[in-house]
């Protein structure tokens, strides 16, 4: 596989909304556990808000498919 084939389909998965979404709720969590001095409260919020916002899409998702 060429260089430009593998960094095409490493990018792809990033057009998506809900992916973007779950990597920077992953990121959120990671920096609270490699000690970045976040609060365990601030950490919760990102996770909740990041899980609302990706059911969210996927609702809207479905509702598009559905018309």
């Amino acid at each position: 596989m060429p260089a430009s084939e593998f960094i095409k389909r490493t990018w792809k998965p990033l057009e998506s909304r809900k992916v973007r979404v779950a990597l920077a709720t992953v990121i959120a969590a990671f920096a609270a556990n490699w000690g970045f001095h976040v609060d365990e409260e601030l950490v919760l919020t990102i996770l909740g808000v990041g899980a609302s916002l990706i059911l969210g899409i996927a609702h809207e998702d479905t509702a598009r498919k559905s018309q």
